[in-house]
């Protein structure tokens, strides 16, 4: 009897399940609630139930700015080989008041660093308040517009929508969502997220 081996590859070309990276601030930390309550935990769940072979690992930080997020980012892609990597930053950038030059600047070189590492990205925005005014927000939110189109990354633009403007759905500090208004934001998010998924499907070789 002809006795085939248990391991019929070295370990470095066996497959394992693409990663999807995401990097964002309080939106995606779960500010407020529980980690499992947040949509990104809700996104896991959702692919799980899809049987996409994808894995979720999130390394998003409360407070996390475009800055932070481009000096941890090489690390991170080093560690976890993401297929797909998620950026969703620069709301504390604009809540700050900080330059959006150094915004789309430091956006840039997240996506390159992505792209170099063979992931698809996708960039996700935010709206401010308006009581920043309307030229800082509309300024603000053309960063991400104008990026998305100049680089080819898909956009989720504005990753609270049907969400900042119900009261109910916010938390008393006006700024993160309810535990409840989680899974619109994955609604916002997912039609944009799932091509990419789709495209990446396929086993990873180490």
């Amino acid at each position: 009897m002809l006795l085939l081996p248990l391991c019929l590859a070295p370990s470095h070309l066996l497959a394992r399940e693409p990663i999807i990276l995401v990097l964002g601030d309080s939106l995606s930390a779960g500010y407020g609630i529980n980690l499992d309550q947040g949509w990104v935990a809700l996104l896991a769940k959702r692919i799980q139930g899809s049987g996409l072979p994808h894995q979720v690992v999130n390394t998003s930080l409360s407070g996390e700015t475009s800055a932070g997020g481009l000096t941890r980012l090489p690390g991170l892609i080093e560690r976890h080989r993401p297929a797909v990597l998620v950026i969703e930053l620069g709301a504390n950038d604009g809540l700050r008041g900080l330059s959006l030059e150094t915004l789309r600047t430091n956006l840039s070189e997240m996506i390159a660093h992505g792209q170099a590492a063979g992931a698809r990205v996708l960039l996700i925005g935010v709206r401010l308040p308006p009581n920043y005014g309307a030229g800082y927000t509309q300024a603000f939110q053309g960063v991400f517009i104008g990026l998305a189109q100049d680089e080819g990354v898909p956009l989720v633009p504005d990753l609270l929508k049907g969400v900042a403007e119900d009261w109910d759905l916010m938390q008393p500090d006006g700024l993160h969502p309810t535990v409840e208004a989680q899974p619109r934001l994955l609604d916002n998010v997912w039609p944009t997220l799932e091509p990419l998924l789709l495209a990446t499907a396929s086993p990873i070789k180490h």
